[in-house]
């Protein structure tokens, strides 16, 4: 998969002021931005997922922990139903 980098310009007090360890703060930065994304309907779900670096079952539970409806179309029944029938 082909990646392109961009670079977001955080105050450092900021920075600072997230109560995470610095190893973790890109990944927490990532999953925050990939969740409020595609709450907004900005982002579908498997590429908000793949933002988040995390599996669809993953970004799925964190969507679960914080309360976000996952955005279900008619066309999203329509390829479940395809798919649980075997097509």
């Amino acid at each position: 998969m082909e990646m392109t980098q961009i670079v977001i310009d955080v105050p450092r007090d900021v920075l600072d002021a997230v109560k995470l360890p610095s190893p973790e703060i890109d990944k927490a930065l990532r999953q925050e931005l990939a969740l409020a994304l595609y709450e907004r309907g900005a982002l579908a779900l498997g590429k908000a997922r793949l933002l988040a670096g995390m599996t669809r079952w993953e970004f799925e539970d964190l969507m679960g922990q914080r309360r976000i409806v996952r955005h279900y179309t008619a066309a999203d029944l329509a390829e479940d139903i395809r798919y649980a029938d075997g097509d």
